[in-house]
């Protein structure tokens, strides 16, 4: 991925605490963003979705990391 493409990235984070059967858990939406996940091949993801009942780390990195 170039500097080009990083400079696009718009880092959206949306969170929401949900409640079902006495358990609550957090449905999180985000845009532009890397994700660690063991089984998908691409890390840079445009949008995407986790439900989950365990913790989750969101960070913003800054920009000179990028």
């Amino acid at each position: 991925m170039s500097a080009e493409d990083l400079e696009r990235y718009e880092n959206e984070v949306e969170m929401e605490a949900r409640g079902e059967g006495g358990r609550t858990y957090f449905e999180i939406r985000l845009g532009d963003a890397w994700v660690w996940d063991m089984y998908r091949p691409a890390r840079f993801v445009s949008s995407v979705r986790v439900v989950t009942f365990k913790d989750v780390n969101v960070e913003e990195l800054p920009e000179k990391e990028l």
